[in-house]
């Protein structure tokens, strides 16, 4: 924010004192503790604290400056409006007795942990599903309590809260995916700026990215006009973790922006074009490498750094960058500080410096096979 205004500089209550002292005339007694100071002490006071208050109102007036429901009060002049908390989702497998239906609703969770006083990820099936003659069923699940915290790794969902009859076991067989928090002060005024600097108007692609933007759960889109040929567009999706979007939140902005996709303008899009909401195609990056490690370190610990710094990376490549370079994953091991060195580093087999990634593409990290 710039310099305050000169009538809301130096006003603490001191100074203020000093000059409502100093208008005392003097031959009045103003020490400390005579009725001239005892007066104005208080009023001192009061006036520094109104002061402190007008700052703060003057802050909450300007985007860059304010924060919370006073910055939602701001954005939403403008037709900006905070993204809602969206549920992360997948699918578990259902063991028991074969035919065995379980309805809609049941209740499973991750387990508690005492030790660190982490409390379980409850879930809700959104479908029936009849346990098959292998005495397995899988159904789509949805957490209960929308964020990140419904995103879980593999294996993980294992607690049937109510006890069903004929069922023995479940588990997540893939981790959850599309959680996504409220949206942060940060990125709801990245938003608002993106919206008064870069006016979309009559449909450009301006417009279509800010449309897909309002969409809780997306965390990143690209636009492609003539997608289809004349009169279509294509409209390709991330979610907040740089990952290809869900399918909800995919039908969520399709049905914004184009709910009929026939061109006849029902949603924010004007008639005419006709869009279509797809998730953005996943692009593994397998890498192996042979490593040489300190005294110490063991090859579990570095796998798991090199995990976290190349998904990293990745991120930030996601719909802003169209080559993986090979020199960028050498970085990264290289700043990892178990690893002394490396050789036989690959990408995907290939030792080649850059992978193109294609438009409606975006680069993850598959496997990681770290040897000696």
């Amino acid at each position: 924010m710039a310099d305050l205004p000169s009538f809301l500089q130096d006003q603490s209550e001191e100074t203020i004192m000093q000059r409502m002292l100093e208008r005392v005339p003097a031959d009045i007694d103003k020490s400390e503790g005579s009725f001239i100071w005892d007066a104005e002490a208080p009023v001192a006071f009061m006036l520094s604290e109104a002061a402190i208050w007008a700052q703060q109102v003057l802050q909450r007036g300007f985007a860059s400056s304010s924060f919370g429901e006073y910055l939602d009060l701001r954005t939403a002049e403008h037709g900006v409006v905070r993204r809602t908390a969206v549920a992360a989702t997948g699918s578990v497998r259902f063991k028991g007795t074969p035919g065995k239906v379980i309805p809609a609703g049941s209740i499973v969770a991750t387990p508690a942990d005492e030790v660190t006083a982490e409390a379980s990820i409850e879930y809700e099936t959104v479908a029936a599903v009849i346990l098959l003659e292998n005495g397995e069923g899988i159904v789509p699940v949805r957490a209960i309590v929308p964020g990140k915290s419904g995103t879980v790794p593999a294996g993980v969902i294992t607690v049937l809260s109510t006890p069903i009859n004929g069922v023995t076991a479940v588990t997540n067989l893939e981790e959850t995916r599309g959680g996504a928090d409220i949206e942060s002060d940060e990125s709801l005024l990245e938003r608002f700026y993106s919206q008064v600097r870069n006016q979309g108007t009559s449909g450009n692609k301006a417009q279509y990215l800010k449309w897909a933007g309002e969409v809780a759960g997306v965390g990143g889109m690209q636009v492609t006009p003539l997608w289809n040929g004349p009169g279509t567009v294509g409209i390709y999706l991330l979610d907040t973790e740089k990952r290809a979007a869900n399918a909800e939140i995919v039908a969520a902005v399709q049905q914004y922006i184009d709910p009929t996709q026939d061109g006849q303008g029902e949603g924010t899009a004007p008639a005419g074009p006709i869009v279509t909401v797809q998730p953005a195609q996943e692009v593994s990056i397998n890498i192996s490498v042979k490593l040489t490690l300190a005294s110490g370190a063991s090859f579990a610990d570095a796998k798991a750094h090199i995990l976290s710094g190349v998904k990293g990376y990745l991120k930030q490549l996601a719909f802003t960058d169209s080559y993986v370079r090979y020199t960028r994953i050498a970085a990264v091991l290289l700043d990892i500080t178990s690893i002394i060195d490396y050789s036989d580093l690959t990408m995907n087999g290939s030792t080649d410096s850059v992978m193109e990634i294609h438009p409606g593409q975006v680069a993850v990290l598959g496997t990681v096979d770290v040897h000696e």
